[in-house]
């Protein structure tokens, strides 16, 4: 059976004096995904965000939320939605139980306080004011508030931004709280990591444009396959580019350079040092297996001995740098 669209985007078009801000952007969210929306600031993701919040009034496209149209019927998509709100948004005077309470009678239906303040871990700071809050505590209030009406489509934009690891995991554990009960997520997001922990599936943005869409796995599969083998050089080499070294320990006086070497080592696409005179080496391979195999028998002939050798597969940050060319703007 097939799963139920809660969200269409069709050709979507944002304008900002000269500056187009979307370009015919289009997709589909399905109901209980959760869906990312990838890129770096001016990427045009939080005004995506914002039309399908009914914030922003589209110039051109199709929009439509749970089957209502963002433009010609804005009050039944607010019905229907919850959104984040980021903490400009708080009465700092207010406790943690009145500022749920004062959201709640902005809405004909919503869910009961308390069970929001325990779902959300906050039951315990219900008293506490917003201004005594910690930045995990503001962020779990900010998702409290997102559901408070009880919506069907939940908008995160940077849900962890600014937050320790800890607090990070534990909000990560949140959403996928809200996902188990059915409903859908729509999130915003510069991390990479946390796309891929919690997104069934992310578009990829840049300059207003898709770049991409799909599962973050086969996003990786399809724009950065392989894998990354960093390398520490052995004792005695001061450069990749110096030759290899002699028993004594010294380069050997016009040897070839360890990183033509290992340029040519089998599957290696590329090498590259991320700090020009430092010890690590990073070769770029499309089979991890086949480049392992022939770097072991480059160390028995040569009698190297690498501090340090680690193998990373390649994410959606090497997919991200894949398409665009350059790394994340923030």
């Amino acid at each position: 059976m097939a799963a139920r669209v809660m969200v269409r985007v069709e050709s979507l078009v944002k304008r900002y004096g000269r500056v187009l801000a979307v370009d015919h952007v289009s997709f589909t969210v399905d109901e209980g995904e959760v869906f990312g929306l990838l890129g770096p600031n001016g990427a045009g993701k939080t005004t995506t965000l914002e039309i399908l919040e009914g914030l922003r009034r589209p110039d051109g496209g199709r929009v439509e939320v749970a089957g209502h149209s963002v433009v010609d019927d804005p009050r039944a998509v607010r019905t229907v939605i919850g959104v984040q709100l980021q903490e400009a948004g708080f009465f700092d005077l207010l406790t943690v139980r009145e500022t749920l309470e004062t959201f709640a009678a902005f809405h004909r239906r919503g869910l009961p306080v308390d069970q929001v303040l325990e779902r959300v871990g906050l039951r315990d700071r219900h008293r506490v004011l917003v201004r005594n809050l910690s930045g995990g505590q503001k962020q779990r209030l900010s998702i409290a508030l997102a559901l408070i009406n009880d919506p069907r489509i939940v908008f995160l934009d940077e849900p962890t931004t600014g937050l320790d690891p800890q607090a990070r995991r534990n909000l990560w554990e949140m959403i996928r709280q809200i996902r188990r009960e059915g409903r859908t997520l729509i999130l915003t997001t510069h991390s990479m990591e946390e796309a891929e922990a919690l997104c069934d599936r992310v578009a990829i943005m840049d300059r207003g444009r898709l770049l991409a869409l799909d599962r973050p796995d086969r996003l990786v599969a399809e724009h950065a396959p392989g894998a990354w083998i960093i390398l520490e050089l052995p004792y005695g080499l001061a450069t990749p580019a110096a030759g290899l070294p002699v028993p004594n320990g010294g380069p050997e006086p016009g040897a070839e350079p360890l990183s033509d070497r290992l340029r040519r080592l089998p599957a290696v696409e590329a090498v590259s040092v991320p700090e020009p005179g430092g010890p690590t080496v990073l070769l770029r391979t499309r089979d991890a297996t086949a480049t392992l195999r022939g770097l072991s028998e480059l160390q028995a002939a040569e009698g190297l001995a690498f501090r340090s050798l680690r193998v990373e597969q390649a994410s959606l940050e090497d997919v991200f740098l894949q398409l665009t060319g350059r790394e994340l703007r923030e």
